[in-house]
């Protein structure tokens, strides 16, 4: 890890240094105290927090000044020796030589009983907690297990465009904006783009941001997330799923290896996914649902209760296939055999979190694909480059979108979606 300023070391070296080594760290006041005229600084950097000890005799009186002067969350260069003490959590503290005060900080906002919307509203402070900071550090290595995933497998990375001119989801969920002198949208998913790039390298991936316009105020529901999307030539709705089974498992095992420590932190007890993920179909699905007192017919998608109550059912997650042609996007491929459903499934993750994965078998073949879209009262000129794909080698293909915050909120068992990512944007929330 590069090191700049003045420091010598991080936090998280010093426990690993020998009594008396004399070092020189760089931070952020956690915590303070004072006992007896010695000021006991909590420390925090990037790697961990270290307890400072700064007392009369050790350092000069400018210095002890500064140290009962600092705030909570002033910036610190603190010069001293390190000393084994039992009783600190990482089992050493800092006896200071020198403390130089870098950034002042007074009156920080951010309090234990602080409100949600007024955490919101601090996100840009909120951030450096220790829950956040924890939340984060999660964040971080679902999107590094991710991208080791798909690199280890053979993905090659292709990165869509942000501004489209057409709905892959759905109008309703589209963000318009101005485009010169015509209009565009923020894309709701990769997947057009992607699908086009499986002709060059067959299987392809990206983890990019996508925006839908829905009005949900949900726990699950953001307006720009972060999209993990994958496309397979060649694929089957099998062959999705069981990529999409194999992602997952490998991503819940280095999470585990890695960070178990921080999920222990955030109360969290999470095992790596062992086993086969339980699939059902649409119909199955819907028995348990109904079964449970759910209100809803066939042929409707799944909202948030009915995907909970479903998702309660199994202590893996679970894929439901085989959703009703209406209540699905037009590229998903009918099922020859059941015309009336489509090959496509969604994972819903368990303990009531729901649908982190939607995916399903494309449709290849330029006819039904006219006739799909023309069904759902689209216009075919709004797709004219989509439709060009069947055009020249079609085949067979399948693809998913895991959402990220929704995985992350999951594994780390984070009340809400919006601690899951630095700056969430929801229907009402546009600041910071």
């Amino acid at each position: 890890m590069w090191k700049f300023g003045e420091r010598t070391h991080f936090i998280g070296e010093l426990q690993d240094l020998p009594e008396g080594e004399r070092v020189r760290i760089a931070g952020w006041v956690y915590r303070k105290s004072e006992l007896g005229g010695v000021v006991f600084i909590r420390l925090r950097d990037s790697t961990g927090v270290v307890q400072v000890v700064v007392k009369e005799g050790e350092v000069g009186q400018d210095d002890l000044e500064r140290a009962r002067d600092a705030g909570i969350e002033a910036s610190l260069v603190v010069e001293g020796r390190v000393r084994r003490d039992p009783r600190s959590p990482t089992g050493v503290e800092l006896l200071a030589s020198s403390i130089k005060m870098v950034g002042p900080s007074h009156d920080f906002p951010i309090k234990p009983d602080s409100g949600e919307e007024f955490l919101l509203d601090n996100r840009h402070l909120h951030l450096r907690t220790t829950k956040m900071r924890n939340a984060l550090l999660i964040r971080r290595e679902v999107m590094r297990a991710v991208e080791e995933w798909f690199i280890t497998n053979g993905f090659v990375r292709v990165e869509g465009p942000t501004f489209v001119g057409a709905a892959v989801e759905g109008g309703a969920t589209l963000f318009e904006v101005p485009y010169f002198n015509r209009k565009a949208y923020l894309t709701q998913s990769s997947q057009f783009y992607l699908e086009a790039a499986i002709f060059a390298f067959e299987n392809v991936y990206t983890i990019q941001p996508s925006f839908r316009a829905e009005k949900s105020r949900t726990r699950r529901h953001l307006t720009e997330f972060w999209h993990a999307e994958a496309e397979m030539a060649w694929a089957d709705l099998n062959g999705m799923m069981d990529v999409v089974e194999s992602l997952l498992k490998y991503v819940s095992q280095k999470v585990v290896e890695r960070a178990g420590h921080v999920l222990e932190a955030l109360g969290r007890r999470f095992e790596p996914l062992e086993g086969d993920f339980p699939r059902i179909t649409y119909d199955e699905a819907l028995d348990i649902a109904k079964r449970k007192g759910a209100s809803i017919e066939w042929g409707e998608d799944f909202g948030t209760e009915v995907e909970r109550a479903i998702s309660l059912e199994f202590d893996l997650p679970v894929f439901v296939t085989h959703y009703p042609k209406q209540a699905k996007a037009f590229y998903h491929k009918p099922d020859p055999e059941r015309p009336e459903v489509v090959l496509c499934a969604d994972l819903l993750a368990p303990e009531g979190i729901g649908e982190i994965v939607g995916g399903g078998q494309r449709i290849e073949s330029e006819e039904e694909l006219l006739r799909r879209i023309r069904e759902e009262g689209l216009n075919p000129s709004d797709y004219k480059w989509y439709i060009d794909l069947r055009r020249y080698g079609s085949v067979p293909h399948s693809g998913f979108g895991l959402g990220i915050e929704r995985t992350i909120r999951w594994i780390a068992g984070l009340p809400h979606i919006r601690d899951a990512i630095p700056f969430p944007r929801t229907p009402t929330r546009l600041y910071p």
